[in-house]
């Protein structure tokens, strides 16, 4: 895939990179049996995601379930550890606090490490790389990159990295310390289909938006919006994240992550939701 990382690279992330943090334990979600023990012993491990990332994860409109790629991620992991994954469905504003607060053990939901989210929470090893695209209306061409922002109104889905980088922009922080850009507002929305819808109805100037997010909805919609770039502006690691202090658990995942990866299950993957971007 142009963008996700190849499993040789992924591989050797695994095996130099620890993301995890420091020791001390932690209580998961309770099980069945009412019982607050490690990940390990349980017979059910909760897993919280924001279905409205596809395909990452969405709701399939036949069935009316959680699928897409961390769906089947997920699956998989469970498969390794014997247990049962159940799914928890949320808003993307509300996923961590839920999983602070024992609503569920892990979060699976094409979540962005950052150095602030680190602070709080553990990260498994990546699993996915890509980055943040600019989606624009089909017949609009006064944005050719972040900087065309200045007097525009931009559509972020709230808490997601996509916030933070736009906001960033507009407050003149992190990569653009000194070199503030003029939004004239950022709309933030519960999901992207709303930002999508918008961005349509002409209420927004653009959308910003995870790669492997965008660039599917421009496929689809190609009447209607494009992409200003092929190319991210912001390249960014996604992982599985836990409560601080989970090291037992996020080696287990890291294990399972690396052994996907070489025995082809993770290829699998990928070609079966990422297919136009296979290696």
């Amino acid at each position: 895939m142009k963008k996700l990382i190849g499993w040789s690279l992924l591989l050797a992330l695994l095996l130099t990179v620890g993301l995890t943090g420091c020791g001390g334990g932690s209580g998961a979600a309770d099980d069945d049996n009412g019982e607050d023990g490690g990940l390990a012993e349980k017979a059910v491990i909760k897993w919280g995601t924001n279905a409205a990332f596809p395909p990452f994860e969405s709701i399939n409109p036949q069935t009316g379930e959680v699928e897409g790629f961390d769906k089947d991620l997920a699956d998989i992991i469970g498969e390794e550890l014997g247990v049962e994954m159940e799914v928890v469905d949320t808003s993307f504003e509300t996923l961590f606090a839920g999983l602070e607060s024992k609503k569920y053990d892990l979060v699976i939901a094409g979540v962005t490490i950052k150095t602030s989210r680190l602070e709080k929470m553990d990260f498994s090893d990546p699993y996915f790389e890509a980055g943040q695209v600019i989606v624009v209306r089909a017949d609009y061409d006064e944005i050719e990159d972040e900087y065309d922002f200045a007097g525009k109104r931009i559509g972020v889905q709230i808490s997601t990295t996509a916030d933070d980088f736009v906001s960033d922009m507009q407050a003149g922080e992190e990569d653009y310390e000194g070199t503030p850009i003029d939004i004239k507002e950022i709309k933030r929305y519960d999901n992207y289909p709303q930002a999508f819808l918008d961005l349509q109805h002409g209420n927004i100037e653009a959308v910003v938006v995870d790669e492997p997010v965008g660039k599917p909805y421009v496929q689809e919609h190609g009447d209607k919006v494009k992409l200003v770039s092929d190319e991210p502006f912001i390249k960014e690691k996604t992982a599985i994240a836990f409560r601080k202090g989970d090291t037992e658990m996020v080696e287990k995942i890291n294990a399972i992550l690396a052994k996907i990866m070489e025995d082809g299950r993770y290829d699998a993957l990928v070609e079966k939701w990422f297919p136009e971007d296979e290696n």
